[in-house]
């Protein structure tokens, strides 16, 4: 059995089976089925080692060769494999009440797999390739599924396109002028161009200020919950591609110029999402801007002076942000199906007919703004007490971003109870919108209450690197 061949290579042809299967409810069981069992096979049988079963021993092998490239996944990217496909059934799941299986369920395996062979491609060059077909093949999960429902140009996907494709030659062209000087710099006149050139292409990838325009405008076009996915999966793989450059390195690694340049963006990118997060009047654009902040906020923890520190924070935000965005999309999916606009004016008193939704939208934002007794709350606060202890206008203007987003909480909770019409309590959602959230929103307050839960899933997350981890 080949790791690659498993965790790779069958999501991507289950990925194409999916769209034959006439009803969407068996794609949702099948792919949450299907990621659930790729998970448990990462938890009990790491790629790379052995297992021992009554007499019987397994190993997976970690590497496949592939048109003269090797593709590895080795005991390293056992939490990786873990919690990537863990969160891809939180997700899978979560189409049985916001619907779109086919697109999310199906086309979200393929991209799944696209990126993680991205990070197990050598040479790592090629990553940004894995990358860029990922994104091309996203295209139709953004895009409305029929020309009725696309009105006028989608701008937002086109600018998302143009901004994820100009992340590649920057990568690649840093990737070619690196790859003699691995171990040091021999030439610093290459080595300052190839750092120029990697952080252009990671400010496209990430989407930091000023180059997130996009994300807001796919916001109001593409469905809520299909762009919360893909943003999600597409952030987190592409901060563990970003440590991977750091940590092959050491000349990067080593420089002390870089933790000034992280800082700077991270605040930057979480001051701004959070400030502008609190005027808007779209409850897509409300998250559109709070998943822009929680870039700021990793970029923030990489920046730290202790690496280690930072590593632990960057991981532990991952689970919260997942889970906050999943009940904050379904939930906004949830009233668009009903209005078919997601502006306060279109959404006001909607309150007294979709009170789960209602909820899911007021408490995953309060997460994301780091609330007490909600999940991101202890993970954000060992942050901000590092800012402090570093530079307390850092951790000022922290918490202004925070602000940010807590006013919008509010505000969005007054819009939805808003009702001058007293209309009559009438729950309208079904049965399974109510226990998905329902079932979001218990998992949001216990990892908040008990953020040690997280502790087994995640603490093996350093071993993904050489030097970064120790």
């Amino acid at each position: 059995m080949n790791a690659p061949l498993l965790w790779i290579g069958l999501p991507l042809v289950l990925s194409a089976l999916f769209f034959l299967l006439p009803r969407e409810r068996w794609i949702t069981w099948l792919s949450t089925l299907t990621a659930l069992t790729l998970a448990a096979l990462a938890y009990w049988l790491p790629p790379g080692t052995a297992q021992r079963i009554g007499t019987l021993s397994l190993r997976i092998e970690p590497s496949f060769s592939l048109l003269g490239r090797q593709l590895t996944l080795d005991a390293g990217d056992q939490t990786l494999l873990l919690l990537v496909y863990g969160m891809a059934a939180f997700w899978f799941f979560g189409t049985l009440a916001a619907g779109g299986a086919r697109q999310v369920a199906g086309l979200g395996l393929a991209v799944i797999a696209l990126l993680m062979a991205s990070l197990a491609v050598r040479p790592f060059l090629y990553a940004a390739l894995f990358i860029e077909v990922a994104v091309l093949v996203a295209i139709p999960l953004l895009a409305p599924p029929t020309p009725k429902q696309r009105a006028g140009p989608m701008r937002g996907l086109l600018r998302f396109l143009i901004s994820q494709t100009f992340a590649m030659p920057f990568i690649l062209l840093a990737g070619f002028l690196l790859s003699g000087v691995e171990a040091g710099p021999a030439d610093v006149a290459q080595v300052v161009q190839a750092g120029i050139l990697l952080l252009i292409g990671f400010a496209f990838l990430l989407a930091v200020f000023p180059l997130n325009t996009w994300i807001p405008l796919l916001a109001e076009e593409a469905s809520p919950y299909a762009l919360g996915f893909l943003l999600t999966m597409l952030n987190t793989f592409g901060l563990i591609l970003a440590l991977n450059f750091i940590d092959r390195f050491s000349w990067l690694r080593n420089s002390s110029q870089l933790p000034t340049v992280l800082q700077l963006v991270g605040i930057v990118t979480c001051v701004t999402a959070g400030v502008w997060a609190a005027f808007q009047r779209h409850l897509g654009r409300i998250a559109a801007y709070a998943l822009i902040a929680e870039t700021g906020v990793s970029l923030l923890a990489i920046s730290l002076p202790d690496r280690q520190t930072g590593l632990q924070i960057l991981f532990y935000l991952f689970l919260p942000r997942a889970l906050a965005l999943g009940v904050w999309t379904m939930s906004i999916n949830i009233l668009q199906a009903t209005t078919g606009d997601l502006r306060f004016s279109a959404v006001q008193g909607l309150v007294r007919q979709y009170p789960a939704a209602t909820a899911g939208v007021v408490f995953a934002n309060l997460t994301l703004a780091g609330t007490p007794l909600l999940a991101s709350f202890p993970v954000r606060q060992a942050l901000w007490e590092h800012l402090a202890a570093q530079s307390l206008p850092l951790a000022f203007w922290f918490g202004i971003a925070s602000l940010g987003l807590w006013l919008m909480a509010f505000r969005s909770l007054a819009v939805l109870t808003l009702d001058s019409s007293q209309t009559e309590w009438n729950s309208r959602e079904s049965w399974p919108e109510r226990i998905l959230i329902g079932l979001g929103l218990l998992a949001l307050f216990v990892l908040g209450l008990f953020p040690q839960l997280a502790q087994p899933l995640l603490h093996g997350f350093p071993a993904m690197f050489d030097f970064l981890g120790k």
